[in-house]
């Protein structure tokens, strides 16, 4: 890409794939770098604020500990005392019961119907002789994988209000890349792993930060701006200059006023298919039929305040019926055990489009509506509420619609042909990918770089590949 010594880097989003780039680079002694973020905050969808004296996470956010050993090494050192090490304790409903999750095998025994065990072993027993139950997609993998039951309770009616769309309308990569345990043996020993004597290190635990999830972005925010990264908030990219197949420059709209970054690189974790209707230039266009079948599930979340310390002991409930309009419901004291004395805030994910009526509901009927839900799923009567807070998320999922990785190489075969243009994160390579992959992905990038300045393309095609076996953790 670029042969000067000494380049410019402009990074696109300021989540924590955008600062992680910003933090190593600087780490590295790359003096002219810039981040540029439309929100009021840098995190992005992996970001906090607070409600009531309660640190709030934009939905249910935990650090794994299968987090990459440099990443890890590297946010324990820059929050100290402040990273906590959690246990998992949430719950699924299945059949109107609730089960622990993550899975126990005596909890499993005793709370699940009967029913439900013999169906699972019943399609463990048939698996064998089952042929594939219908063309490739995230409906016939899985079933293939976990059985009939398993998924015509779970991961198929949850699929459904996550995402929109029949299982069967849904990419195999959809299963590959959301579901870690996708055949019963993965599950089984999964669930195996919990008992006393076989438990992994890490198994059943979680990190969180004290003062919410967005504090790994504050923190990287902060280092990489005392290494003499610039950040720059409430900015939002207009355009991207690029000039006889190059990059060239940043346009930025700062308070209403115009403001242009010269740049040697534009390190790109906005949603690409955003980023390719900002590219100016006179050689070839972006494909905009591709761009348009990349599609995004949004989501609405619903914060309400009780006045209570605490509604439930577990940190996570989901809800997988669909007579239960939300899938999913945190309690963020639970995570970061906030001291706030006769009040607790829960945070309820509505995942829809934003066209369907939930998208622009008021305020107070969003609150009635996660009432109704919690009532409905026996989690009633639900305490007073003393206030409804929203947030809406316009790029909440990656929709893998059947054809969407045609579209997508399009798109990115497009992006790579531009000297200087490199996506990546989350959005920019449109994965569902945790946070810790998305730092991975950023360390990763930020190592292609050569002492003069130069980019080792190979290198990232090789990182790139390996991105692909990425697994969600959930």
């Amino acid at each position: 890409m670029a042969d000067t010594t000494q380049p410019a880097f402009v990074v696109l989003g300021g989540g924590p794939a955008g600062l992680a780039a910003a933090y190593k680079l600087s780490q590295c002694g790359w003096k002219d770098v810039a981040v540029l973020e439309r929100g009021s905050r840098v995190g992005g969808n992996a970001g906090s604020f607070v409600l009531d004296g309660i640190p709030v996470d934009f939905g249910s956010h935990r650090l794994h500990p299968v987090c990459p050993p440099p990443v890890m090494a590297d946010i324990r050192r820059l929050l100290g005392d402040d990273l906590l090490n959690r246990p998992r304790h949430g719950r699924i409903r299945l059949r109107g019961r609730w089960v622990h999750f993550p899975l126990k095998p005596f909890d499993l025994l005793t709370r699940l119907p009967a029913s439900f065990i013999g169906g699972v072993a019943w399609d463990a027993v048939r698996k064998p002789f089952t042929h594939d139950p219908g063309p490739p997609s995230f409906a016939s993998i899985l079933e293939r994988g976990l059985g009939r039951t398993i998924c015509r309770d779970f991961y198929f009616p949850y699929a459904q209000k996550i995402w929109g769309l029949a299982p069967e309308a849904l990419d195999p990569e959809q299963a590959k890349r959301r579901v870690s345990n996708s055949s019963l043996g993965k599950m089984v020993r999964k669930v195996l792993g919990a008992l006393p004597g076989m438990k992994r290190p890490g198994a059943g635990r979680f990190f969180y930060p004290r003062h919410g999830y967005g504090q790994i972005s504050d923190a990287l925010s902060a280092a990489a701006a005392s290494s003499g990264a610039r950040l720059h908030l409430n900015t939002n990219v207009t355009g991207v200059t690029v000039e006889d197949g190059r990059v060239r420059s940043v346009e930025a709209s700062v308070d209403g006023q115009t403001r242009v970054f010269p740049c040697t690189y534009v390190l790109s974790t906005i949603p690409v298919s955003v980023l390719a209707r900002l590219v100016r230039t006179a050689g070839p266009v972006a494909p905009l039929d591709a761009v348009r079948q990349l599609q995004q599930r949004s989501m609405v979340l619903v914060y309400l305040t009780l006045d209570i310390d605490q509604f439930t002991e577990f940190d996570a409930h989901y809800f997988p019926e669909t007579a239960i309009r939300i899938s999913r419901l945190s309690e963020p004291k639970n995570y970061s055990l906030t001291v706030a004395p006769g009040r607790t805030v829960l945070c309820a994910e509505l995942p829809c489009a934003q066209d369907d009526p939930e998208w622009s509901m008021t305020e107070e009927e969003l609150g009635a509506l996660v009432v109704r839900d919690l009532e409905t799923a026996g989690l009633g009567p639900v305490p007073h509420v003393t206030r409804v807070d929203t947030r809406r998320l316009p790029h909440a999922y990656p929709l893998y619609t059947k054809g969407y990785r045609e579209a997508f190489d399009a798109i990115d075969h497009w992006v790579g042909n531009i000297s200087g243009l490199v996506t990546f994160g989350r959005q920019g390579l449109f994965a569902h990918d945790n946070t810790h992959h998305t730092m991975a992905m950023a360390y990763a990038l930020v190592d292609c770089l050569g002492t003069d300045g130069s980019f080792d393309h190979q290198s990232w095609a090789r990182a790139r590949k390996s991105f692909e076996h990425h697994v969600v953790e959930d």
